[in-house]
C-alpha cells in the first residue's frame, strides 16, 4: 500500500453475483457490490433495528477476480479489504460527479453464519528464462495455456510462504 492510501475493511453481503470482465490486454477484472447494514438493539422495543444501509462498489483484478467469480454469489457475506478511491467524471451535461469504490485486495466469506471449504489452487512451477516461478498464480486449466502476465513473475521458491 502506498502513501496516502485509504485502508478499509467492510463486512455485508454481495448485491448480485460478480461480474467478470476482461480488458483488452486479457486482465481479469471483477465488478460487484457490496450492502452493509448498521444493526442495534432499541432497549426500549426489545428489538434489533436496522440502520441505513450503505452499498460500496468494488473492483478486483486478476487472479483474484476470477477467484471471487468462480466462489461467490449474490447474498453471499463477506469480509472485504481494500483500497478506498474515488472517480470523478463529467456528465454529457457537463455536470461533475464523483463516487468512492474499494479496489479489492483481500476478500473472503465470512464464517459468523455459514461455513466454507477453502480449495487451493493448483500451482504450476513453470520456470522461464527470467526466473519466473509462478506459485501465485492460478495453474491454466488442462491443455491451457499460461497468460502472457506469467512472463518476469518475480521469483518466490517452490512454495508459498505460509
Amino acid at each position: 500500500m502506498s502513501a496516502g492510501e485509504t485502508p478499509l475493511t467492510v463486512i455485508g453481503n454481495l448485491t448480485d453475483d460478480p461480474e467478470l470482465r476482461f480488458t483488452p490486454s486479457g486482465a481479469a477484472m471483477a465488478k460487484f457490490t457490496v450492502a452493509s447494514t448498521p444493526r442495534s438493539y432499541d432497549k426500549t422495543s426489545g428489538q434489533w433495528q436496522d440502520g441505513t444501509a450503505m452499498f460500496l462498489r468494488c473492483t478486483a483484478w486478476r487472479d483474484l477476480a476470477q477467484h471471487i467469480a468462480d466462489s461467490l454469489a449474490k447474498g453471499t457475506r463477506v469480509i472485504v479489504n481494500g483500497r478506498l478511491r474515488q472517480h470523478n467524471w463529467q456528465t454529457p451535461e457537463g455536470d461533475n460527479r464523483s463516487m468512492l469504490g474499494l479496489e479489492v485486495d483481500e476478500i473472503g466469506p465470512s464464517l459468523r453464519f455459514a461455513t466454507a471449504r477453502v480449495e487451493r489452487i493448483q500451482r504450476s512451477n513453470v520456470k522461464s528464462g527470467t526466473g519466473a516461478d509462478a506459485w501465485n498464480t492460478a495453474a491454466p486449466a488442462a491443455g491451457g495455456t499460461p497468460p502472457s502476465s506469467w512472463a518476469g513473475t518475480p521469483s518466490q521458491g517452490d512454495e508459498p510462504p505460509f
